[in-house]
């Protein structure tokens, strides 16, 4: 029973110095300067944007037209969406 009492007395102290050392001890951040740009909108006229390219023809109507079989196209309409961002 003695030595369950120690151990825990043990495991109290050893929580409370990790929590002390959490609060007090020195793990602040070398301070670094940061600079980004930033463009306000003082109420000026932008220009319109510019109009939409025209949409490309289907993969399958291209590869249909240039004699294409249909591996080519399963392959061209799988790369179709390929490098797009998804995050717009």
């Amino acid at each position: 029973m003695r030595l369950l009492k120690v151990v825990v007395v043990l495991v109290i102290l050893i929580l409370a110095g990790l929590a002390g050392y959490a609060y007090f001890g020195d793990m602040s951040s070398d301070p670094r300067e940061m600079r980004m740009p930033v463009e306000l909108e003082l109420g000026a006229q932008t220009a319109a944007p510019a109009a939409a390219p025209a949409p490309a023809p289907a993969p399958a109507a291209t590869a249909a037209a240039d004699g294409g079989d249909a591996a080519q196209t399963a392959a061209t309409a799988e790369d179709a969406g390929a490098g797009q961002n998804d995050l717009d």
